[in-house]
């Protein structure tokens, strides 16, 4: 008697040739919402996530029989645009010791620098033996394909314990992350601040109220179809201000379709002047559970402070009200500091299947970690907060 092989192990080109429902039921149960088929679906698409914009999706999926039990999405990419961890400079060291560094495989939610990242395993399975399968079927898959390295991007913090135990490199990096400290209202939250802090969010806040401006929240349902398109026109003029540097990287039908299927996530922020049935000016953000995610913001006009309410403040009074324990406002922590957000750790994990290439970065990578943590500190140690323990 040939005895069947307990699980099968399948490579896919897209999302869609999974159902929905038996993807979404190892994404469902997970605190991100940008492992979910619909978030994932809408980036190949729209076009946002495919080969031809260097994101080649090749998602790992494993079965017994017929029945989804684990998945991770990953991609093929020849660059690293999008990614929010800048490894160009191992890209160059790659090149100097004649080690083709491109194509490598990647897993990460596309353009989405939230903390999460994590193979999807069903409920109930041994999470160590079927870990131990997906990490043979990558490394089988990349020493058949003679990709350099693979790399999963901010990752869930339990995970990368796993995956460490697996010969995975972690690199330290962060983020500036609000933490609800039991605020009750925005008051309580402007109570945790020095007192000069505390005047410069009130006038910020007062500036956007002196330019009449009217600042509406609405999720989901509330939404109207129109505004999803607008958001692009935001997102897109905001991106082209940066020139080069704009990461303009998703497309308008992304957004557009996001009303039909995905908007039960979605909170915009928009800014309304009297008299205007049309924004000004609007933020997007996600929240799923305990948890709100900043993406995108825009305004064609330039009104003082705008940007500091749409994003930070006005997000902030939602998730108070929502019971929101984590507020990501997304990339970037040049304003976030002084308006209470601390350098937050997290880590992209790295496995490098050129001998060379693993010698030099192994030790460069730690190396990295212990600056990386100095500036963590250094960050957190200028929070502009008062020295009493805040009365929340």
């Amino acid at each position: 008697m040939v005895l069947q092989p307990r699980y099968a192990v399948n490579w896919i080109n897209k999302i869609a040739e999974v159902p929905q429902s038996e993807w979404d039921a190892l994404a469902m149960p997970l605190s991100t919402p940008f492992l979910e088929w619909e978030w994932l679906n809408n980036m190949e698409t729209s076009g946002s996530a495919t080969a031809k914009a260097g994101w080649l999706p090749n998602h790992l999926t494993v079965w017994r029989e017929r029945v989804l039990i684990a998945a991770a999405p990953l991609y093929v990419k020849g660059h690293s645009y999008g990614e929010f961890i800048f490894d160009s400079q191992w890209a160059e060291l790659a090149q100097r010791i004649g080690v083709q560094y491109y194509p490598k495989l990647l897993g990460m939610s596309p353009f989405t620098p939230a903390e999460g990242y994590r193979f999807l395993i069903a409920p109930g399975e041994d999470e160590d033996e079927i870990t131990e399968l997906m990490v043979n079927a990558i490394d089988h898959f990349c020493d058949r394909h003679r990709i350099s390295g693979c790399h999963f991007l901010y990752v869930d913090p339990q995970w990368r314990l796993m995956m460490q135990q697996r010969g995975f490199t972690s690199w330290l990096h962060h983020s500036s992350i609000w933490q609800n400290l039991g605020f009750q209202t925005f008051d309580d939250y402007l109570g945790v601040f020095n007192a000069n802090q505390r005047r410069n969010i009130k006038r910020e806040r007062k500036a956007v109220a002196t330019a009449e401006l009217r600042l509406q929240t609405l999720m989901g349902d509330e939404i109207p179809k129109s505004l999803f398109p607008l958001m692009y026109n935001f997102y897109a003029d905001t991106c082209d201000k940066f020139g080069w540097w704009g990461s303009k990287y998703l497309t308008k039908r992304f957004f557009e379709q996001l009303h039909s299927n995905y908007r039960h996530r979605v909170l915009f922020v928009a800014a309304y002047a009297e008299n205007n049935h049309q924004p000004v000016g609007m933020s997007f953000c996600l929240t799923k559970g305990e948890r709100l995610y900043g993406r995108y913001w825009g305004s064609f006009q330039d009104i003082d402070c705008l940007h500091f309410d749409a994003c930070y403040y006005t997000p902030i009074e939602w998730a108070i009200a929502h019971n929101i324990q984590t507020f990501d406002p997304g990339a970037g922590g040049r304003h976030k500091k002084r308006r209470g957000f601390p350098a937050t750790p997290n880590h992209s994990l790295h496995r490098f299947y050129n001998r060379r290439l693993d010698q030099i970065l192994r030790p460069y990578i730690s190396e990295v970690n212990e600056l990386e943590q100095q500036e963590i500190d250094a960050i957190n140690a200028e929070l502009p907060f008062s020295q009493r323990t805040p009365s929340v």
